[in-house]
C-alpha cells in the first residue's frame, strides 16, 4: 500500500489544541485556546503546510517540477523547498531582489537542498500574476506547476479549511495573522456566520489585504475583518516592545513565536483583550501559523 504524504513527511496531524491561560489583564474572563499548527512539523509548519497540502495529497501523482515566488525570508519558499527536496521534486524559486552576495538563512537552506534559485528585480517580480509571464515560465520549466506567492490560491482554501474541522471546542472568535489572504479566506469560508474571524495584519495594507481575502473567498461572507493596528510599521518590521513580547511568550508560557507573524498575532490578542474587545465568557482561538524560521537573522 503506498505510503501517505503525511507519513512520508512525519507530520503531526491533527495539530494540538491547547488551553491558554496568560496572566494578562482581562484574560481571566475568557476561554482562550491556541491551535498549535506550529507543531505540525519543524520545517513545514503551520499554514504553509495547510496551503500546500491539497497539492501534495497523492504520493502517486506528484508534479515533476514546481515554480513559486517569494522574498528572501519567505516562509512559503522555505517550506516548499523542503517539501520538494524530501519528495524528490524539481523546484525553482523566483526571489524578489538579488541576495547572491548576502544570502539569508532561508536561501542558504534552499541552496543546501539543491533548489534552483532565480533572483529577479522588482520589475520582473511584479509580473508574477501576469498570464503571459506565467505561460513563459511553464514553457521554460517543462510545464511546471506554478504556485502563487505565499501559496495563496483557491486550492489552498481546502487545506486551510481542514484545520476548522479539527477544532473540537465551540468558539466565538478565531484570530490569525494575515499577509497573502488565503489563511483568513479559508477559515472564514469554513465557519458559521455566527463566529467572527479576525485577521491581524502583519504588513501595511489597509483595503489591500481585504481585497486579497475577498478575491479568494468562494462567495460573500461577512463574518471576517482585518485589524490593521499591529503591523508595527510594515512587513518584518519590529521594535523593542515586540521583541520583548516574543521573548516573554517563550520564557513565561513556553510558546515560541517570531516577530513577523505569530508574535504580532499574540501581541494583538493581548492588547485586544486589555481593551475589552471580547465579551466576558467568550471563547477565543488563536491560530499559531508556525514560520518560526523567520526569527533567524
Amino acid at each position: 500500500m503506498p505510503q501517505s504524504i503525511t507519513d512520508l513527511l512525519s507530520l503531526t496531524m491533527p495539530s494540538p489544541l491547547h488551553i491558554f491561560r496568560p496572566d494578562w489583564p482581562g484574560a481571566e474572563g475568557l476561554n482562550i485556546y491556541i491551535k498549535r499548527d506550529d507543531l505540525i512539523h519543524s520545517v513545514i509548519s503551520g499554514n504553509k503546510w495547510r496551503k500546500l497540502s491539497s497539492l501534495f495529497n497523492d504520493s502517486q501523482s506528484l508534479p515533476s517540477h514546481i515554480v513559486s515566488f517569494g522574498g528572501g525570508y519567505s516562509n512559503h519558499l522555505h517550506a516548499l523547498g523542503y517539501l520538494c527536496k524530501t519528495l524528490n521534486i524539481n523546484c525553482t524559486v523566483i526571489v524578489r531582489g538579488d541576495y547572491s552576495k548576502n544570502m539569508t538563512p532561508m536561501l542558504i537552506d534552499l541552496k543546501h537542498w539543491q533548489i534552483n534559485i532565480r533572483f529577479v528585480d522588482r520589475a520582473t517580480y511584479s509580473k508574477r500574476h501576469d498570464k503571459r509571464f506565467l505561460t513563459q515560465l511553464r514553457h521554460q520549466y517543462d510545464d511546471a506547476l506554478i504556485i502563487p506567492e505565499g501559496g495563496s490560491s483557491s486550492a489552498a482554501l481546502t487545506g486551510v479549511s481542514a484545520l476548522v474541522d479539527e477544532i473540537s471546542v465551540d468558539f466565538d472568535y478565531i484570530l490569525a495573522p494575515v499577509a497573502s489572504g488565503a489563511t483568513l479566506a479559508g477559515i472564514a469560508s469554513s465557519v458559521s456566520s455566527q463566529k467572527t474571524v479576525c485577521g491581524i495584519a502583519v504588513l501595511k495594507g489597509n483595503q489591500y489585504l481585504e481585497s486579497l481575502v475577498s478575491e479568494l473567498m468562494p462567495g460573500p461572507q461577512g463574518n471576517w475583518y482585518v485589524d490593521h493596528r499591529f503591523h508595527g510599521g510594515g512587513y518584518a518590521k519590529q521594535d523593542v516592545i515586540l521583541k520583548d513580547f516574543c521573548h516573554e511568550m517563550q520564557e513565561t508560557y513556553n510558546i515560541p513565536v517570531e516577530p513577523v507573524y505569530s508574535g504580532k498575532l499574540f501581541f494583538a490578542l493581548k492588547n485586544k483583550i486589555a481593551a475589552g474587545e471580547f465579551a466576558e465568557g467568550s471563547s477565543l482561538i488563536a491560530l499559531h501559523t508556525g514560520g518560526l524560521q523567520g526569527a533567524r537573522n
